[in-house]
């Protein structure tokens, strides 16, 4: 996937103001619209131009792009790294990925689904003939260790709210919030926040602040839902004639039985043993036979003794 520039493709600089991206746009909007436009290319360019507007327009996306595009030039290979969007405080005005397939491919993957995951309520307050809408809820993604849906934590959850600034320029706001992580938390949980949304009108309530719960990359285990997964390396002897060996988790030192006649890539699940809740999840356990090396030669007598002893050649198709 190939990176957008959109200041280009707007010909604004990257320091433009709101009122400069809009003066801009607007003056391309008449060039380009396919119901007036003469150009060839008219109706594409006009799709790029509506693209990039929709993002620079908007505060919260524009510093969100800003932040994962530092450094890319235009046409030049593109990924955006995991959870880079996380830290960034949205509002509710976001883009399911059907309407982000609208736009690019590389549209749909910076912001197919964020902050759209709902909407503001409004709610009438019957009586006393007002209209008061009820603040509007944000969104955050935040990225925890897996070590804390097993034990729960509070955290200190550091947030970036883009806004713009009086000449129109985007500003970072930060805010810190003490986050009581619940045991059992899953990847793609919501934890919300009562009232930490955006404020409501005429005395109505705030909304909330919904966080989206991602876990940071871990050496060993690799959660899916509430199910764990790890690689256990085991020892010829212990694959051939069963062991039980031990599995650190952030719960403990937990025995497992490894059934003889296990083979490398096979799995074994241990029911109950993943992330807790109600159910809890499972753990499951990918096998390695790790072979000792023949470096000493002790080592290269043992090997020789099974390569002249045992008539096992592992090309030939196994027989049952």
């Amino acid at each position: 996937m190939q990176f957008k520039d959109y200041y280009q493709i707007l010909g604004v600089k990257r320091e433009a103001t709101a009122e400069e991206i809009k003066k801009s746009f607007r003056k391309l909007a008449r060039k380009y619209h396919p119901d007036v436009s003469k150009e060839k290319d008219a109706e594409l360019r006009m799709q790029e131009i509506n693209e990039a507007y929709t993002v620079l327009s908007d505060p919260e996306r524009r510093a969100a792009y800003d932040q994962v595009g530092r450094g890319y030039r235009p046409g030049q290979e593109f990924r955006p790294p995991p959870d880079w969007d996380a830290g960034f405080e949205f509002s509710s005005r976001g883009f399911s990925p059907g309407e982000a397939a609208e736009f690019s491919d590389f549209f749909s993957q910076l912001f197919g689904g964020m902050g759209a995951a709902g909407a503001g309520t409004f709610r009438t307050h019957r009586g006393t003939g007002s209209y008061s809408p009820r603040g509007e809820d944000h969104h955050a993604k935040v990225v925890l260790d897996i070590e804390d849906a097993f034990h729960g934590a509070t955290r200190q959850i550091s947030l970036r709210v883009p806004k713009l600034d009086g000449q129109g320029h985007v500003t970072l706001e930060s805010r810190t919030l003490n986050v009581r992580i619940p045991v059992g938390v899953r990847a793609g949980q919501v934890i919300r926040l009562a009232g930490q949304g955006a404020p409501g009108f005429n005395g109505a309530p705030a909304g909330d602040l919904l966080l989206e719960v991602h876990f940071r990359p871990h050496d060993r285990l690799r959660a899916e839902g509430r199910d764990l997964h790890l690689d256990l390396p085991i020892a010829p002897w212990e694959a051939a004639l069963g062991a039980v060996v031990s599995v650190d988790l952030p719960s403990g030192r937990l025995k497992v039985r490894v059934p003889a006649g296990a083979q490398s890539g096979g799995s074994l699940r241990v029911r109950g043993k993943g992330i807790p809740g109600s159910p809890p999840g499972d753990l499951i356990l990918t096998l390695t036979v790790v072979l000792p090396p023949a470096d000493t030669p002790k080592a290269r007598e043992l090997y020789e003794t099974m390569a002249r002893d045992l008539a096992f050649d592992p090309r030939q198709p196994s027989r049952s």
